[in-house]
């Protein structure tokens, strides 16, 4: 959003309810932030006669409203109907509308649960790790047959990022290998095996290791990347370098 929002000074004396969050408006800016936070919620039922008249008749937006009829009458879709809106509300900059459009677009043709993922996944990305989580397990606990194997063990992994950026390391481990154990992709050995050794013993971790092949051959490539990661930023021993970069640091913290 830019910094620069024009705001209207209409205030409706009627909420309009958004009924499936159960979640009441006064503002078309109130409208315009619950449409650009829920993208991934956005279906059929915002499109109806009650918000158009709630436009028309509370906020005075009267042009808006007969636009959005037109889409009810001749059958448009749901993102040129949130899309109208915004654009009509003149808050958020082309950027941002940008943005929204490629969004909607991506989401067009997912299932309800592909949308659910996306939430979970923007949320990890924006590092709100428990609220991700919470999605995660929200999508876990319901039963939909139109999804496979794959897509729940990207969950699983989703879930094991999540409580990994938490610390939470015995947890993110189950659940990478709850993902491997679905999908045997091999490259989830890496986080499971990182996971692993950071919440367990040594003693533990050998066992763990020596116990599969798998994992130990796993364990050795990610010693060997280790190694040449240290490799190329290996601290120089030259005190005198050193001695540099102290008396840097000094300096720019005076």
């Amino acid at each position: 959003m830019r910094s620069l929002i024009l705001c209207h000074n209409r205030r409706a004396k009627h909420a309009y309810e958004i009924t499936r969050i159960h979640c009441k408006i006064y503002t078309i800016e109130e409208l315009c932030y619950y449409l650009c936070n829920n993208l991934y919620l956005i279906d059929y039922t915002i499109m109806n006669e009650q918000l158009c008249s709630w436009l028309e008749e509370e906020l005075g937006m009267v042009e808006l409203a007969g636009r959005l009829r037109d889409y009810l009458r001749t059958g448009g879709s749901v993102e040129r109907f949130v899309l109208t809106i915004l654009i009509s509300s003149q808050i958020y900059g082309e950027t941002e509308m940008i943005r929204i459009q490629n969004v909607l677009e991506r989401l067009k043709n997912q299932k309800d649960i592909e949308r659910q993922k996306y939430k979970g996944d923007n949320l990890l990305e924006s590092g709100e790790w428990e609220e991700a989580i919470l999605v995660y397990q929200s999508i876990l606990s319901s039963e939909d047959d139109s999804v496979d194997d794959k897509f729940y063990a990207s969950i699983y992994a989703c879930m094991g990022a999540a409580y990994g950026r938490l610390f939470l390391y015995q947890e993110a481990a189950k659940m990478y290998n709850r993902a491997f154990q679905m999908c045997h992709d091999q490259e989830l050995l890496k986080p499971y095996i990182y996971a692993s050794y950071k919440y367990m013993s040594l003693e533990e971790f050998h066992i763990l290791i020596t116990r599969s092949e798998t994992l130990m051959q796993m364990n050795a490539v990610m010693r060997k990347e280790c190694e040449e990661v240290e490799a190329t930023v290996a601290v120089p021993a030259n005190s005198k370098v050193i001695e540099k970069w102290k008396q840097q640091y000094r300096r720019s913290h005076v």
